[in-house]
């Protein structure tokens, strides 16, 4: 079953150096929906160790839960952050959000 458009929350405005959380999930998907998010439609890599780009990154994201935490924001963090759910049969994207720094 193709995922449904995911639901996204994303912070509007964060404090630099503050924590910030950022969810997304739908249930319909079956198998299981895999979530992985974009910042101004550039996506964000779920392993910031391996990738020069996001090396300076401090967040955390879990493809399965859809949960994408900044320790601590900077920044470099602001822009728009939008969410795809993914499974065997499709995939669905929910409306980009500004989150500012």
């Amino acid at each position: 079953v193709k995922p449904m458009t995911p639901r996204c929350t994303v912070p509007k405005a964060v404090p630099v150096g503050k924590s910030a959380s950022l969810h997304c999930h739908e249930n319909e998907g079956y198998p299981k929906s895999t979530y992985s998010w974009y910042r101004n439609s550039e996506p964000l890599s779920p392993d910031t160790k391996s990738n020069a780009k996001f090396q300076n990154s401090s967040y955390t994201l879990n493809p399965t839960t859809g949960t994408l935490v900044f320790h601590a924001v900077h920044k470099g963090d602001t822009g728009r952050y939008s969410c795809i759910a993914t499974n065997d049969a499709g995939f669905a994207k929910c409306e980009e959000q500004e989150m500012e720094v």
